[in-house]
């Protein structure tokens, strides 16, 4: 049996050990090693006093036909309402023969997308759409400027040299002035215009103006089942019933039931390589014993920066350069028991205590630094212990790591938190918070700027490993989805299986407009 060694028990890194034992369990041998006690990285799901936190919100949709089977396979669609549609008698198309949220916990629920901005205390749709709703908030003189200027930017387009542009040339200069650029130098730390307009290349895509009409006249039509639709005007997603990270932990549990080993509290620290391959890699557990871990074939979905500076001395100079300038943001979340929210429920969507119905807030007011609110009773009814009473929201901030931030004890990010939720107007006093809890994620966002711009020399140079993948987010240094991530698994494990020796598709996933785009209804 050959050994394969993967490093990282996230999404990319648990989906290729799981398809190598499924399709070829007598050939390879496979462990992985995670760094921290939990399984899924980003897409976990935090466990505090019986309630639970899906840290960074993960919506379980793809157009990728592989994915959502493999998603279907793991965890059944539901076939029966979950507890807030039973109670408030919404429907739900339902899976003939498929477990009872109420009764069975291995469910994968169907839930309705409601994410909206909030922007000098009005609730305006995400993506921006053309409803009357949203001029009514804009008002008639910022209407008639936004539209100008949307005309403005159809016939003098920009060069795409940069994030400001690009959102530019989508949408006009005054709506991205709104919507987009405050919210995105809040998320990295930079403004678009320092950013690459790659980021939107790969996470908007075909999102503009120009879509969501389109979009908003093909819903008025009857029978057009086979039209295509932006990722980010999807109406309904999947979720499971415990949050993301209970996927990814049944996951892991089939994988250690196929033959293979989860090793937790195993941190990398240094990757030995000789004749072009890597050799065994050098790791350090809880409690400070260090082991050399050789293998056969090598899966990395470790951030790139950490993986070529474990090569140490034998990395040339230039390439270890490009790695140890590629930005990262990292993030904070800090979530909020509450009675209630000082937010009113004016849309025709029936939620439990009346609460408003969004599963994000993103927050575009620059005078606040948190950027999204989620409303984990909108996700799952289940991540809340008293649902029918009480809200448990998630305020995210992203920071870098060591910085004023990111240094506040608990108590003053959380005094922060509530202070910001007041003066939004979101919660009343500081008496309305009963419970709080902090989570600090390290090197969540991969950036796109500083040495970014030269990574094609240091993924040249990684390619020339003949036994290194890497995949994921920070494997590859890419803003992927959980999708995206799972799909540079599968084209890793098809390459091993087949003898491939490039690792074009690998990297090429997420990258081009129509990638993988099959017909999907919203």
């Amino acid at each position: 049996m050959k050994k394969v060694v993967i490093i990282g028990a996230g999404p990319a890194g648990l989906t290729a050990a799981f398809e190598l034992k499924k399709r070829a369990p007598q050939d390879y041998d496979v462990t992985i090693l995670e760094e921290s006690g939990e399984i899924g990285g980003i897409s976990r799901t935090v466990k505090y006093k019986n309630n639970r936190m899906d840290i960074g919100g993960h919506r379980f949709f793809s157009k990728d036909p592989m994915v959502m089977k493999w998603w279907k396979d793991l965890m059944p669609l539901q076939g029966a309402p979950s507890y807030d549609d039973k109670k408030l008698g919404r429907e739900k198309v339902l899976s003939m023969g498929g477990p009872d949220p109420e009764r069975e916990d291995r469910v994968m629920l169907v839930r309705q997308r409601v994410s909206r901005i909030y922007y000098q205390k009005k609730f305006f749709d995400y993506p921006v759409t053309m409803k009357p709703q949203t001029f009514i908030n804009m008002g008639f003189p910022q209407t008639v400027k936004a539209g100008i200027s949307y005309l403005n930017s159809c016939i003098h387009k920009l060069p795409e040299t940069s994030l400001e542009n690009f959102y530019v040339n989508r949408f006009g200069r005054v709506l991205y002035g709104m919507f987009f650029e405050g919210y995105t130098e809040k998320l990295w730390g930079r403004h678009p215009r320092e950013i690459s307009a790659d980021w939107g290349a790969q996470r908007v895509k075909g999102l503009s103006v120009t879509a969501v009409v389109k979009d908003m006249f093909e819903k008025m039509l009857p029978n057009r089942k086979d039209r295509k639709v932006e990722t980010s005007l999807i109406e309904e997603f999947l979720y499971p019933k415990y949050g993301p990270g209970q996927l990814w932990e049944t996951a892991a549990a089939e994988i250690e039931g196929m033959g293979g080993h989860i090793k937790k509290h195993c941190k990398v620290t240094g990757v030995r390589t000789e004749n072009g391959k890597v050799t065994a890699l050098e790791t350090l557990g809880e409690n400070g014993e260090t082991q050399i871990v050789e293998g056969d074939i090598f899966i990395s979905s470790m951030p790139l920066k950490d993986l070529v500076e474990g090569m140490g001395d034998t990395v040339p100079e230039d390439i270890r350069t490009i790695a140890e300038g590629l930005p990262y943001r990292d993030f904070v979340t800090v979530g909020l028991l509450v009675d209630h929210l000082n937010l009113k429920n004016l849309t025709k969507i029936r939620t439990l205590n009346n609460i408003v119905p969004d599963c994000w807030i993103y927050v575009q007011d620059t005078g606040v630094k948190v950027g999204r609110i989620q409303i984990f009773n909108n996700w799952s009814p289940y991540l809340v212990k008293d649902v029918d009473s009480k809200v448990w929201i998630g305020l995210e901030y992203f920071c870098k790591e060591g910085d004023d931030f990111w240094n506040l004890s608990k108590d003053k990010c959380v005094r922060l938190a509530v202070e910001e939720l007041i003066r939004m107007g979101v919660i009343n006093r500081k008496e309305d918070v009963l419970d709080s809890h902090r989570e600090r994620v390290k090197k969540a966002y991969p950036a796109y700027f500083d040495t970014y711009g030269q990574i094609d020399q240091l993924i040249e140079y990684l390619n020339g490993f003949e036994n290194l993948y890497c995949v994921g987010r920070n494997g590859q240094h890419r803003y992927n989805n959980m999708d995206h991530s799972m799909v540079t698994a599968f084209e890793t494990v098809k390459n091993i299986l087949s003898g491939e020796k490039s690792r074009d598709n690998i990297w090429n996933v997420n990258t081009e407009k129509e990638y993988l785009e099959e017909k999907a209804e919203a």
